[in-house]
């Protein structure tokens, strides 16, 4: 196939594409250039937060409760939690399934206290089978599982994030 004839048939292909909306994902873009994390010392979540916030190259994360006033809004963490729920049992009573949850609370004010996002519940939650055999493994398990839910609820905090207005 010659050149010219490849590029008479990808035209019409880059054209469609182009036309149905589609787009590399890229970084989010923020109203805002500086932000204060109000979030309990060692949170998981906290720490991944600000480094995808630090990451976007366009965003200045505060940590030092002293400069919360320079920051253009101030995300409060009002409850991050790791929940462990038995789910299922045998018949001997012995657990054969777990729910694994992880509930983050926050809302978004400015520093003078105008809410710019209320309170906000994000949920996740994923069922986990379980063997007193393998103990150790599913424990290791429970942990990626747990890490990759929180790594979900960043992403939705982000994406929420950008719909601030100041």
């Amino acid at each position: 196939m010659s050149a010219r004839r490849r590029l008479v048939l990808a035209l019409p292909l880059s054209a469609g594409l182009a036309a149905c909306g589609f787009q590399l994902r890229r970084a989010p873009e923020f109203s805002f250039s500086k932000i204060y994390l109000a979030m309990p010392e060692g949170s998981a979540l906290g720490t991944e937060l600000r480094r995808q916030l630090t990451g976007t190259g366009k965003v200045q994360v505060i940590t030092d409760a002293a400069r919360r006033a320079d920051a253009d809004v101030v995300l409060e963490s009002v409850q991050d939690l790791r929940e462990r729920v038995v789910v299922g049992l045998n018949a001997s009573g012995q657990v054969r399934e777990f729910q694994l949850r992880v509930r983050f609370k926050f809302r978004v004010r400015t520093p003078a206290g105008k809410e710019v996002i209320p309170e906000t519940e994000i949920l996740r939650q994923m069922d986990q089978s379980y063997s007193e055999t393998a103990a150790l493994s599913k424990e290791a398990e429970a942990l990626m599982l747990y890490d990759n839910m929180q790594s979900d609820i960043v992403q939705q905090v982000l994406r929420r994030l950008t719909t601030v207005r100041i």
